[in-house]
């Protein structure tokens, strides 16, 4: 069974080349195009014939990628904050987690990966050494948001107090020093 003439005009073959005005582009009538297919995606375009190739290998979905970005850091990122944020790709498990952007906070990603399952949005990783950077499986601690922020409290107080602590006992050193050597506080 043959191929009409109206399905060789619906359904192109890769690599057959007309001319501009054949298939509905605007411009010069003499400019040539291919039927060319993506070599990322696959997906098949008509595409500018320039010496003798397709002027664009990829399609624009393709080329625009962030990969391709002269910015891409290979997926990494750090936020203001100072936390790191690890780019995932939408077929990857956890990538429910991913912001608008596909990006995931790494030690979320961690603990979500130590735990076998995503992280719930009132879920927070705890840095123990409070060494943001430091996203080893040992430094985290899963909590609550409210246990987190109870943690928070109880931590900064606790540095206030050795700190306290410190100034304290180095003002009594200072003192029996002086009382040592006989010298009064005026």
């Amino acid at each position: 069974m043959s191929k009409t003439k109206i399905e060789c005009d619906l359904m192109p073959s890769i690599g057959e080349i007309r001319r501009a005005r054949e298939i509905g582009k605007r411009g010069h009538g003499y400019t040539k195009y291919v039927w060319h297919a993506c070599e990322d995606c696959g997906k098949q375009r008509w595409v500018a014939w320039v010496k003798q190739e397709p002027r664009k290998r990829l399609c624009p979905s393709c080329c625009h990628r962030v990969e391709r970005s002269v910015r891409w850091a290979g997926g990494i990122r750090h936020n203001s904050q100072g936390y790191r944020s690890v780019c995932l790709h939408p077929r990857d498990f956890f990538y429910p987690m991913a912001d608008h952007a596909n990006y995931v906070l790494e030690h979320r990603l961690v603990m979500a990966k130590h735990i076998g399952r995503c992280l719930h949005s009132w879920e927070t990783v705890h840095h123990k050494n409070h060494d943001r950077r430091d996203n080893r499986i040992e430094n985290l601690v899963l909590e609550t948001t409210n246990g987190h922020m109870q943690l928070t409290i109880l931590e900064r107080r606790l540095t206030k107090l050795r700190q306290e602590n410190r100034r304290l006992k180095e003002e009594l050193r200072q003192c029996r020093g002086r009382a040592s050597s006989g010298v009064t506080q005026p």
